[in-house]
């Protein structure tokens, strides 16, 4: 989709239909977002923490604090309006019906070139964990430093964020070879500049959904800005366990796509890139997350049994063999290996068919086999030590993408 065609279509959804501008603001030199569905228990918590950091690290810049939101029906709209501070605020909403993540960041991004803002911070309406400090340390590097996105650095439990640890997280490190621990971490900053630039890339339609956050990060990667990492501290939030539903295939979706669009990049480097570290010194300790194990094992043989034809016709017979056998034998045991090699066939075979959106559903039932593996190889495990897997396994990627990349050869 052409920048003409993603202009056209959001100005036909009027994704702006809804703008509450009470201080009149009309430029700004650092913006802080919050998008939004139904937060209306925790923003004012957040718009407070901003106001702090605002006021007390860049009381010498203008500054808004924008709530980008999809039209809640829980009334985030006064519960953000009405939260105490004294930096300017900025309500947009999407009209009724139209939802998804990335809509209200297309709002952000147009506002942010609107407002001729130097930097913008991003940080989600859950989040109970934020101190007037991630202003600082997130706004800093843009500001101060010349970068153009700063990604986040938690300590965040091990059974939070999978899609992360085994998806994301793991394919930017081994194809582009970027050391980015939360690729899609909900938390970060990024310059106007880029902010001009994402306005004018191709979307798809899963980009105007949850596939937002992955879509920054790699377009940022791809394009030759400048990137780092922020540490933060501990992410707490209403964590997004594993689950089904929309996210999973959103998410893949746009980072599938997005990673063939700039095949021609990654298929000739062959070194990892560490990026500059700012924030904390140190992390604390994650927060504590119960998970059905018994639940997620019952819905990885759930979707196996649904698109075990869809994985036969794509995945080589000595795969799809070994996979039959042990969800028919209800033992799942997907080591990193054949999880690495799985992951490289998906994504090759959703390069040879065209993008067909039945692949990246039938991954579901692997990925939740990958999820109850790693759970039961780490369930005695503290934090270092399963973050510790989760780090390896990236660097097998990274070990491994000769296997892919011999595939476009």
């Amino acid at each position: 989709m052409t920048y003409r065609e993603v202009k056209s279509q959001q100005e036909a959804r009027g994704l702006d239909a809804l703008r509450v501008n009470p201080s009149a603001v009309a430029e700004a030199d650092l913006i802080v977002g919050i998008p939004s569905y139904n937060k209306a228990d925790n923003i004012a918590f957040v718009v407070e923490k901003c106001n702090a950091g605002l006021r007390k690290y860049f009381p010498h810049l203008k500054s808004v604090i924008i709530n980008v939101d999809n039209n809640s029906p829980d009334d985030t709209r006064n519960a953000f309006l009405n939260a105490v501070n004294h930096v300017p605020k900025l309500y947009i909403s999407t009209p009724g019906g139209v939802k998804g993540k990335g809509n209200n960041f297309y709002n952000l991004f147009r506002e942010a070139v609107r407002l001729k803002a130097k930097a913008v911070v991003v940080v989600d309406a859950d989040i109970t964990s934020i101190t007037p400090e991630w202003v600082l340390d997130l706004a800093r590097p843009i500001l101060n430093e010349g970068y153009d996105f700063a990604s986040p650095l938690y300590s965040r439990n091990e059974y939070d964020g999978t899609i992360t640890n085994n998806i994301c997280y793991p394919l930017i490190y081994g194809i582009l070879g970027k050391d980015i621990r939360q690729p899609i971490g909900g938390d970060f900053a990024f310059s106007g500049k880029l902010a001009n630039y994402y306005l004018q890339q191709p979307w798809q339609e899963t980009t105007f959904q949850y596939g937002i956050d992955i879509f920054m990060t790699l377009n940022a990667i791809v394009g030759g800005f400048r990137l780092c990492q922020v540490s933060l501290g501990a992410k707490i939030h209403k964590p997004s366990a594993p689950k089904l539903g929309p996210m999973f295939t959103q998410v893949v979706d746009t980072l599938f796509k997005s990673l063939l669009a700039c095949k021609d990049q990654w298929l000739t480097f062959s070194r990892v890139q560490r990026l500059e570290r700012f924030g904390k010194a140190e992390l604390a300790a994650p927060q504590s997350l119960s998970i059905d194990y018994k639940s997620l094992k019952a819905t990885a043989l759930k979707e196996f049994s649904a698109n075990s034809e869809v994985l036969r016709r794509h995945l080589p017979p000595e795969m799809y063999g070994r996979l039959k056998s042990m969800y028919e034998s209800q033992k799942i045991n997907i080591g990193m290996d054949f999880w690495t090699r799985l992951v490289y066939e998906m994504l090759y075979k959703f390069y040879r068919f065209e993008g067909e959106i039945e692949i990246v559903e039938a991954m579901k039932s692997l990925y939740f086999g990958r999820v109850v593996t790693f759970i039961r190889q780490t369930l005695d495990f503290d934090y270092e030590p399963s973050e510790a897997q989760i780090v390896r396994q990236a660097r097998y990627f990274f070990r491994k993408r000769n296997y892919l990349v011999q595939k476009f050869c």
